[in-house]
């Protein structure tokens, strides 16, 4: 187990803003916590800058091709998440690092990027809940559910829209670091959690 883990947020044109940055903002307080130094979270894109929903502008830590190699990979989603789901550079990358992390994420229809990269094959899997059905025709293999806000493989963890990409960043927290720290976290963000809570 490393000392500081590496999270990765991939952000693209038109990524819906609370998909990465609500995981974005737990990590980071996780792994700043108590003064402490646990995990170094931050954003890859194919380009710079990103124009996130409702015009915001970002710019990207780094490019897919000069990122540190993540432990932890996040996927969010958002409509320009379908845009990409035939860009076969970024599939390949996402196929790549999938087999090199800890732990492949999702939030809301970044699961269609991981279903199209083939990498929900035989896995529980969650989105945005009116992507359900379009989730399961483009991962005809995975078991597509709609009833809970996360959904944990072990390795692969999918979330559905949204608001329950914090859930889920704190739910791999209490994987990581235990309840506690989690729980100290979402006081920290002044976030309402229900530890476990899935549904």
């Amino acid at each position: 187990m490393p000392d500081s883990r590496n999270v990765a947020i991939l952000i693209f044109d038109d990524v819906e803003v609370l998909d990465f940055a609500g995981p974005f903002e737990v990590f980071n307080a996780a792994g700043r916590l108590n003064r402490q130094d646990l995990l170094n979270v931050y954003t890859v894109a194919q380009r710079s800058p990103v124009v996130a929903r409702g015009g915001l502008s970002i710019n990207p830590h780094h490019t897919l091709e000069d990122c540190p190699p993540p432990d932890i990979l996040l996927v969010p989603g958002g409509r320009g998440a379908r845009s990409l789901l035939e860009d076969a550079a970024l599939l390949d990358w996402l196929r790549i690092q999938a087999g090199r992390v800890e732990l492949l994420l999702s939030v809301c229809t970044g699961a269609l990027l991981l279903g199209q990269a083939g990498l929900l094959d035989g896995l529980g899997a969650t989105t945005f809940h009116t992507e359900l059905d379009l989730l399961r025709s483009i991962a005809p293999a995975a078991h597509v559910v709609g009833d809970r806000r996360y959904v944990d493989n072990g390795k692969v963890v999918t979330s559905a829209g949204i608001s329950a990409g914090i859930d889920m960043a704190l739910h791999i927290v209490t994987r990581l670091l235990g309840e506690e720290h989690a729980r100290a976290t979402a006081a920290h963000i002044e976030y309402r959690w229900l530890p476990g809570d899935r549904a």
